[in-house]
């Protein structure tokens, strides 16, 4: 059974860093894009950020310059480094993947992280 695992997070002052890490486990041929996203209470996921399978990464412009996404295609790994992080970043962070099984490509989700900014 295909998993994203997710661990770290937590709370943290306005302006300091935290990393969140995202791990693919089970049987599976390949992992296509990895996505983070967030969900502020009573809204829908953001899209926060995305990188594909060759390492091109993009970020919503709330977060351009503060966040970055590192992959590591070796250890099926994907890790969200929050630096400046502000009150307004507070919200249940999700890792997203496309993966493959077989010959059928399935999207699948991480159990979410809650980030709080806070002093």
């Amino acid at each position: 059974q295909v998993q994203l695992v997710q661990s770290g997070g937590g709370l943290v002052q306005p302006g300091g860093s935290l990393t969140i890490s995202c791990a693919a486990s089970g049987s599976f041929v390949a992992i296509g894009n990895m996505d983070w996203y967030r969900q502020f209470p009573g809204k829908s996921r953001e899209l926060v950020g995305r990188t594909t399978h060759v390492g091109i990464t993009t970020y919503a412009d709330s977060v351009k310059n503060r966040f970055t996404i590192s992959r590591d295609n070796a250890a099926n790994t994907v890790l969200l480094k929050m630096n400046d992080l502000k009150p307004e970043d507070t919200a249940v962070y999700y890792c997203h993947a496309i993966i493959r099984i077989n010959t059928v490509f399935d999207e699948y989700w991480g159990q979410g992280t809650q980030v709080t900014v806070s002093s």
